[in-house]
C-alpha cells in the first residue's frame, strides 16, 4: 500500500526508566520520617518496576482475567483459579521485594517505611495483584493470637519466595494469607454477619471449629489460608482457615463465582460459601471486631499507599505526553492552561505522598504514645482524604493525553487502568462513611487534640492558611457532637497534616501553592485553577518523572 502520511508528533512511552530515583517527593518523604533508611532495595525496585518488562506483565495480567474451574474434567470439586503466567511473575516481584509480611521480622531501621515506599512504587505499573500482598502484610500481627498457628505459619509469610501451588503449607517456602470479612445482609457492618462457627474439638493449633456459611467478597481465593469472621456462642469471632487442612486434604471452601469488577482485573474477587470448614480460633470468642480493626488499620495503609503511587504514575504519564507532545505552535508543557493542571496535579500528588509516608512511619514506632495516637488519627483521614482525591486526579490526569488517554492500547492505556482502579482503593476495607465515623471514635481515645497541635507545632509561621486552620482545629474538634460534620473534619486534618509536612519537607514553590489553593481557597472546584502567581515550572520540573 501506498504511504498516506508520516507519524510524527507522537510521544515516546514513559518505560525504562527507575520510578525511585526520579521521585524527588517519596525521596524527601523518606529522609525527612526515615533518615537513616538503606535506600539501595528501593533503587533495585524502582528499576524493576519501572522496566518495559514488567509493564508488560502488568498489562498481560489483566488482559488475561482470572478463570475460575469449579471442577476437574472427571467431576471432582477442586475450586481453583488460574491465572495467566504474568499474573505470578508479578507476585513473585513483589514477595521478593518483600512487600508483604517482611516488615514484621526485619532488621531494617524504619521496616514499615521502607515497606511502604516499595508498596507505593509497585503499585505505579498498576498490577492488580497486590490485594494478597497487602493481606498477608495486614494479617500477620493478629495471626500471632494464636501462637501455634502463627508458629507454623509466621516465618513463611516473611518468606521472599512466592509459590503459587495449591498444597500443604509445610512443602512449600512461603506463603499468601487472605481475608474473608463481609456478607451479603452487612457489608461494612460485619455485625449483621450470619455465617456460624460450631465447636469441632482441638488440637495442636487450639481450639478448631466447623465454619458454615458465605463471604460475599472473598479476595484472592488462592491464597494459602483466610482470617474469617463467624458467629461463635459468644459472639463475632475470628478464625485461621487454610485451604488445605494439616492432613494434606483440601478444606470445604466452594468458590461460587469471580466477581466481574469495574477495575482490578488480574486480582480474582469471589464469592464463596464454607460447607463445615475446618478453621482454628484466633484470638478469644467474641473478640472478633477488635481482630478486624487491627487488620483493618494496615489494608487502610495500604489504600493510602496504592492511590498516592496511582496518582504518581498518572502524574508522570501526563507530564512526560505534555513534554513531548506540540499544539498550538509549542510543547503543550508550555501551554500555560496545561502547566496549571500539571502543577495541581503535581502539588496533589505530593501532598498525598507526605501523608502516606508520614502514617507508615507510626507504625515504625509502636512504643511512642505520639505515634500510637496518630496511627489511630490518620489511618482514616489518609484512607478518606487521599483515596477520595484519587478518582478526580486520574480523570484529569487521562484528560491530558487527550483521546489517546482514553485508550487501553499502548504505552498509556495504563492511565485507564489507573482510572479503574482508583474507586476501589475509596471503598474497599471501608468507604468514606466509615472512615468518617472512624475519625471520630480516634478522637476519643488519648489526647487527640494535643497530639494534633504537636503534630502541627513545627510548621507554624510557615503559612498564615495553615495558621489558621490548625488555630480552628481544635474547637472544632471539642465542639464535633454530630456525625453530620465528619466528613469535612476528616478533609480538614487531612489537609492541615499534608500542608504541615510539606512545609518540611518541600521547596517554597509547593509549599506556597498547597497552602494558597487548599487552605486559603486561592483554588477553584477542579485542577488547573491555581493563581496566577503559581511558580507553575518549579512545581512541574520537581515532579519531572525523567
Amino acid at each position: 500500500m501506498n504511504s498516506t502520511h508520516e507519524v510524527f508528533n507522537q510521544p515516546a512511552p514513559l518505560a525504562d526508566y527507575n520510578l525511585f530515583e526520579t521521585n524527588r517527593p517519596l525521596r524527601d518523604a523518606l529522609k525527612f520520617n526515615a533518615p537513616a533508611l538503606q535506600l539501595g532495595p528501593l533503587q533495585e525496585l524502582g528499576a524493576t518496576a519501572g522496566s518495559a518488562e514488567m509493564q508488560t506483565h502488568a498489562r498481560l495480567a489483566n488482559t488475561h482475567t482470572p478463570e475460575l474451574h469449579t471442577h476437574d474434567r472427571f467431576g471432582r470439586r477442586i475450586d481453583e483459579v488460574e491465572f495467566h503466567p504474568s499474573y505470578h511473575a508479578l507476585m513473585k516481584a513483589a514477595v521478593g521485594a518483600g512487600l508483604h509480611g517482611t516488615p514484621w521480622t526485619g532488621t531494617s531501621a524504619s521496616p514499615h517505611v521502607l515497606r511502604a515506599a516499595g508498596f507505593m512504587l509497585f503499585t505505579e505499573l498498576e498490577p492488580s495483584i497486590l490485594c494478597p500482598i497487602s493481606m498477608s502484610y495486614a494479617v500477620t500481627p493478629a495471626l500471632r493470637s494464636n501462637a501455634a498457628v502463627y508458629a507454623d505459619w509466621g516465618p513463611k509469610l516473611a518468606s521472599l519466595r512466592y509459590d503459587p501451588a495449591l498444597k500443604s503449607f509445610k512443602d512449600k517456602p512461603g506463603v499468601t494469607m487472605g481475608m474473608g470479612m463481609t456478607e451479603k445482609q452487612g457489608g461494612s457492618d460485619v455485625r449483621a454477619n450470619t455465617t456460624r462457627a460450631a465447636r469441632d474439638g482441638s488440637d495442636a493449633w487450639g481450639e478448631r471449629y466447623a465454619i458454615t456459611g458465605h463471604k460475599w467478597f472473598f479476595s484472592a481465593p488462592m491464597c494459602d489460608a483466610f482470617l474469617v469472621l463467624a458467629q461463635a456462642e459468644a459472639g463475632l469471632s475470628c478464625f485461621f482457615l487454610p485451604r488445605v487442612l494439616p492432613d494434606g486434604s483440601r478444606n470445604a471452601i466452594h468458590i461460587q463465582r469471580l466477581k466481574d469488577k469495574l477495575g482490578n482485573k488480574a486480582n480474582a474477587s469471589s464469592e464463596v460459601e464454607f460447607h463445615g470448614a475446618s478453621a482454628w480460633l484466633v484470638g478469644e470468642e467474641g473478640r472478633g471486631i477488635p481482630q478486624i480493626l487491627e487488620m483493618g488499620t494496615m489494608t487502610r495503609l495500604d489504600c493510602a499507599l496504592g492511590t498516592s503511587g496511582l496518582m504518581r504514575q498518572a502524574l508522570g504519564i501526563a507530564i512526560n505526553h505534555a513534554s513531548q507532545r506540540n499544539a498550538f505552535g509549542k510543547p503543550l508543557i508550555e501551554q500555560p492552561l496545561m502547566k496549571n493542571v500539571l502543577a495541581d496535579l503535581a502539588l496533589e500528588s505530593e501532598a498525598s505522598t507526605a501523608l502516606a509516608i508520614r502514617l507508615a512511619r507510626a507504625f515504625d514506632h509502636p512504643d511512642d504514645e505520639h505515634e500510637r495516637l496518630m496511627a489511630r488519627l490518620l489511618t482514616p483521614v489518609a484512607k478518606f482524604w487521599i483515596c477520595k482525591r484519587g478518582s478526580h486526579f486520574a480523570q484529569e490526569a487521562m484528560e491530558c493525553l487527550g483521546g489517546n488517554g482514553y485508550v487501553e492500547e499502548g504505552g498509556e492505556g495504563v492511565m485507564t487502568r489507573i482510572y479503574r482502579e482508583m474507586p476501589l482503593n475509596s471503598i474497599w476495607e471501608g468507604a468514606g462513611n466509615i472512615m468518617a465515623l472512624d475519625l471520630l471514635r480516634g478522637l476519643r481515645k488519648g489526647d487527640a487534640v494535643a497530639a494534633l497541635a504537636k503534630e502541627l507545632a513545627p510548621a507554624r509561621g510557615q503559612h498564615a492558611a495553615l495558621d489558621r486552620m490548625a488555630d480552628a482545629l481544635p474547637a472544632r474538634i471539642e465542639a464535633m457532637a454530630s456525625e453530620v460534620e465528619a466528613r469535612r473534619l476528616a478533609q480538614d486534618v487531612a489537609l492541615a497534616v499534608q500542608a504541615s509536612l510539606l512545609a518540611q519537607t518541600a521547596p517554597p514553590a509547593v509549599v506556597g501553592a498547597f497552602c494558597a489553593s487548599r487552605l486559603g481557597g486561592d483554588w477553584g472546584n477542579a485542577f488547573g485553577t491555581l493563581g496566577a502567581g503559581t511558580d507553575f515550572d518549579s512545581i512541574i520540573q520537581r515532579a519531572q518523572p525523567r
